[in-house]
């Protein structure tokens, strides 16, 4: 009898082991999941603020011509 109930203590012992285990590994494999999605929003990241370095010098850009235009007019409308 005492054999029977220590058996069966070992085999509750056995299937918490096996289930932290198999938490283990899932946990692993989201963490794994995790870390790519992570690095993929990364390089997202630094895309979208190499477009945005980009916006900006076209708009700087932009901006020095139109204020080139406007001193033209400027020099024009003085000439009159």
């Amino acid at each position: 009898m005492r054999f029977t109930v220590e058996l069966e203590k070992f085999a509750k012992l056995e299937e918490k082991i096996k289930v932290v285990v198999n938490e283990k590994v899932s946990l692993k494999k989201q963490i794994h999941t995790l870390e790519d999605t992570l690095k993929n929003k990364e390089a997202e990241v630094e895309g979208l603020k190499s477009k945005l370095k980009a916006l900006d010098e076209e708009r700087n850009s932009v901006r020095a011509r139109v204020d080139s235009l406007l001193d033209l007019i400027e020099d024009v409308d003085s000439a009159k």
